[in-house]
């Protein structure tokens, strides 16, 4: 038996680079320790498909608009990245069935719950609230989803505390 199962704490997927992890496209992380306190007392679950599937540093990459859907386009060669990433999401989520808590980075392509860019064909913004394509896995299995900075604004709104 697990730990986490033991005491039945609630599993909490995470974006790694939030945790510390250097796993950026630019190889660096996003480190957000106010968070890791707020969650402190679940069972975090770091996943970065872009960091499995394509390493770090890598060439950035934009969510485009197509007529088969939301596409991860790479900015360096045009190349569509999207199937390695929807890969990792459902490979993470069967993995983890009872992931009851979802925090990704904010304007990921990937982790972007409700504010990844979304570009047409020719680059023009859409729009700034759309869902990366790990984080629609997840609102597509039904799991509670937050942009980390929205989450942490939620919690302060609702005790009133900042810190």
């Amino acid at each position: 038996m697990h730990l986490c199962e033991e005491f039945d704490m609630k599993k909490v997927a995470i974006s790694a680079c939030l945790m510390g992890q250097k796993c950026r496209y630019d190889a660096t992380d996003n480190l957000d320790v106010r968070l890791l306190g707020k969650l402190e007392q679940y069972t975090l679950l770091p996943f970065c498909p872009e960091e499995y599937a394509f390493g770090s540093p890598r060439p950035t990459m934009d969510l485009i608009k197509t007529e088969q859907g939301l596409k991860a386009i790479s900015n360096l060669t045009g190349a569509d990245l999207s199937p390695p990433v929807e890969q990792y999401a459902r490979n993470f989520f069967d993995a983890y069935g009872n992931i009851e808590l979802y925090v990704g980075k904010d304007r990921s392509p990937s982790c972007g719950v409700c504010s990844a860019r979304i570009y047409d064909s020719e680059k023009r913004l859409l729009s700034s609230e759309g869902s990366g394509l790990m984080s629609a896995e997840a609102q597509r299995r039904g799991i509670e989803c937050w942009d980390a900075e929205e989450y942490l604004d939620d919690l302060a709104r609702k005790t009133g505390y900042i810190g």
